[in-house]
């Protein structure tokens, strides 16, 4: 997500309100924290029986197969890597489609955004990624203790991030918010349009971060200041926008969007930041710079803006990957 880990939105509905509907996602915090073999809760149910509804929107084509490796971009792997062909990637779960654009699971296939781009990023390298999975708050922590090679959750490159990881940016993110149809904005372009209003998102992520940050910008201009509710679950933070219980909900931009166009009855706002994401290596890690180059591999031979295209996300593309971009918060 965010922008966070995607916040990513588990969306599971009740099947006699919301039929047909499709499960969704967002960048900043809260996809599936469960790890493999858990049991199924009565959400993941809810993501079935939906991806199932809507397996056809999905789109399917192959933009990662043909991509082919860069020998000199290998070179700059650490040897341990090269000769393992391997490197551990720490995520989380998104399954079924909650985790769209940004990732999700169909027919026990890992998809979405970033997944193709973590893809095409190791095919270049010419290794393949030891998927292992984790929680928003687990993932950082396990890239600087060893655990993990590289992190990747839609994770925003923020001043405090940087002190600690180094990032490989690859696409563009942002901060958006999300209201039902009856929400009395239409249009917010800064904190103050949301002035009286209850807003919901995700703890610990940047959309947290940028509300604590302008608490006091209503009361400084005469106005009621705006509410906020944190829930991991972005299940519930939907499901409280649709009962009226909530009248806003932020998160990460490409999710936002993404619901707003498959959730009837809702209506996306509009963004009041961006923010670029990127893989996330340990402090100096060689590895970094390696997945940079390989994104700028994929930006100049054009699979980059093929991956971008497939998921119908024009605009949030970058023209260049970078190493540790400066934050702006």
């Amino acid at each position: 997500m965010t922008t966070e880990r995607r916040f990513s939105r588990r969306i599971p509905y009740l099947a006699a309100a919301t039929a047909g509907l499709v499960l969704l996602a967002a960048c900043g915090s809260s996809s599936d924290d469960s790890a493999p073999g858990t049991p199924k809760s009565s959400k993941d149910a809810a993501a079935s029986g939906a991806q199932a509804a809507d397996s056809a929107a999905i789109p399917t084509q192959d933009v990662v197969s043909a991509i082919a490796a860069d020998p000199a971009l290998r070179a700059e792997l650490p040897a341990k890597a090269r000769d393992s062909g391997k490197l551990i990637l720490g995520t989380t779960r998104t399954p079924g489609t909650v985790g769209l654009p940004h990732g999700g699971e169909q027919n026990g296939t890992q998809i979405g955004l970033d997944v193709d781009l973590r893809n095409a990023v190791a095919k270049v390298l010419g290794i393949e990624w030891d998927v292992q999975y984790g929680t928003f708050p687990t993932v950082i922590p396990g890239v600087q203790n060893g655990r993990y090679d590289v992190g990747q959750d839609n994770f925003g490159a923020t001043k405090e991030r940087e002190k600690v990881v180094d990032f490989a940016t690859y696409l563009n993110d942002g901060q958006a918010f999300l209201g039902s149809k009856d929400t009395p904005v239409d249009t917010v372009k800064q904190l103050t349009d949301l002035c009286g209003l209850t807003i919901a998102t995700a703890p610990g992520s940047t959309f947290q971060q940028i509300l604590t940050d302008g608490a006091g910008k209503c009361a400084a201009i005469g106005k009621k200041p705006y509410k906020v509710q944190y829930f991991a679950d972005n299940a519930t933070i939907l499901l409280g926008l649709q009962s009226g219980k909530v009248d806003v909900s932020f998160g990460p931009t490409l999710g936002v969007k993404y619901e707003a166009a498959h959730l009837p009855g809702t209506k996306y706002l509009g963004e009041v930041s961006t923010t670029p994401v990127g893989f996330v290596t340990a402090k100096d890690s060689p590895v970094a710079k390696a997945l940079s180059d390989a994104v700028n591999k994929l930006i100049a031979t054009g699979d980059y803006a093929k991956i971008f295209a497939k998921w119908n996300l024009p605009g949030s593309g970058l023209t260049a990957s970078q190493l540790n971009p400066a934050p702006s918060f």
